[in-house]
């Protein structure tokens, strides 16, 4: 969440920025600064009353040494009123603390100023292109049709056990998921990024550290025995290793990965290009997680685009990057990078992979800090992408690649497959 201090520094810039990702903050912004007073009013109140307190307690040591018993006893009593008047002042600035907690998490990030304008994917703006997209037959299938005709994946059969969303991998087509697995590990390992295996399922103070909850509590899974959530993705399990941590700078960055399945209700999705692999409720992923410092971390960002980028090109798929418009990005980025693939029987691109940084905003929320060259605390950069998310990037393989022969397998996943054609 942003820190009071930007906040209350620089009102007016947060809300015209605010106003970019479409989230009228001005009412919201003048109750913070209207309550920050009330909290500062109150600290400094309760501040003096317990100094004096403490005062007064010496006094009373020093009267009844002096043997002035009568002066103690009126101010032991003085002391009773000071007492309670310290607990309702503590209890006053514990509900004032928590209803402007409670409105700082319903404050979305600030988009960077390189985010354009707009409200709607169609606003995004198109960075760059690579791959060529290939020219298929008339007569070519959707993914759907191909891991039917050659027996990769069991639609119906994940209905009859879940639900809509659970596909059932087979054959080449679970080969095809685990060596696309074990090639984007093995990509972000000689990349630098330390692996990781986090659980998948969080607490919700995992999910609050994230920025999960209180925004995308509809869409997760939750578990009401044990108030757990599955994760949507590792960043969340991964990032949280940093809750309550602080770092010496010397550290930074932190580049960690994770390979998770994912688990997302999708609420409010039916029906929207569902077919496939297209929305599942559940899939695999690969994520990358950088902590770094607030200078360092735009630099990591465009690292971190340019490690995905690579590996679409050595799958030999047909790409764009798109920066988000402040209507379309994420209620935590404060700029984010899209990553599509072009499908070619379905004619259509379909999202692979967001590159975010966050800035401060989830590390405020974490407490996720480090310690610079003069020993003092400051809030760390987080960043995260996903490297890869593999049912789209199945999709666009099996679609592209399909010949009258079968499914060419791209040159990089080869010795990953054990085959080159399905």
């Amino acid at each position: 969440m942003l820190t009071l201090k930007v906040i209350i520094e620089n009102k007016e810039e947060v809300i015209r920025r605010l106003a970019k990702k479409h989230f009228d903050g001005a009412e919201i912004i003048e109750k913070i600064v209207a309550l920050d007073f009330q909290r500062r009013s109150i600290q400094s109140t309760l501040d003096a009353t317990s100094a004096e307190m403490n005062n007064l307690s010496k006094v009373i040591g020093e009267l009844f040494k002096q043997g002035k018993q009568l002066e103690a006893a009126d101010a032991k009593a003085k002391t009773s009123d000071l007492k309670e008047t310290i607990k309702s002042l503590s209890s006053d600035l514990d509900n004032v603390e928590k209803e402007l907690n409670d409105l700082l998490v319903t404050i979305p990030n600030l988009p960077h100023e390189s985010v354009p304008e707009g409200r709607i994917a169609e606003d995004n703006v198109i960075e760059c292109t690579g791959g060529i997209i290939p020219d298929l037959s008339a007569d070519a299938l959707p993914h759907w049709d191909l891991a039917k005709k050659y027996d990769l994946i069991d639609f119906e059969m994940g209905v009859k056990i879940t639900g809509a969303g659970f596909p059932v991998y087979k054959g080449k087509g679970a080969r095809l998921q685990r060596a696309l697995i074990n090639f984007f590990l093995d990509n972000a390992r000689e990349a630098g990024y330390l692996e990781v295996q986090p659980p998948y399922v969080v607490n919700a103070a995992s999910g609050y550290g994230t920025g999960q909850l209180p925004d995308k509590e509809g869409q997760m899974y939750y578990c009401q025995v044990d108030d757990f959530y599955l994760i949507p993705t590792a960043e969340v399990p991964v990032t949280n290793m940093y809750r309550d941590v602080i770092l010496q700078e010397n550290e930074l960055p932190v580049k960690n990965c994770a390979y998770s399945a994912c688990f997302r209700r999708e609420a409010g999705s039916y029906g929207k290009d569902v077919r496939g692999l297209n929305r599942l409720h559940q899939f695999d992923k690969v994520e990358i997680v950088r902590i770094d410092t607030p200078a360092h971390s735009y630099e990591s960002l465009t690292e971190m685009v340019s490690y995905v980028q690579s590996l679409v090109d050595k799958l030999e798929l047909p790409w764009r990057i798109l920066r988000l418009c402040g209507g379309d990005m994420s209620f935590t980025s404060a700029l984010t990078f899209d990553f599509e693939v072009f499908a070619a029987a379905q004619k259509r691109w379909l999202e692979v992979s967001s590159v975010s940084n966050f800035e401060s905003y989830q590390a405020n929320r974490l407490k996720c800090r480090f310690k610079n060259e003069d020993k003092k605390a400051q809030l760390c950069h987080t960043l995260n992408g996903s490297a890869l998310a593999l049912p789209r990037i199945v999709a666009a393989l099996l679609e592209n690649n399909q010949t009258p022969e079968g499914i060419r397998i791209p040159h990089a996943l080869v010795s990953y497959t054990g085959f080159d054609l399905i």
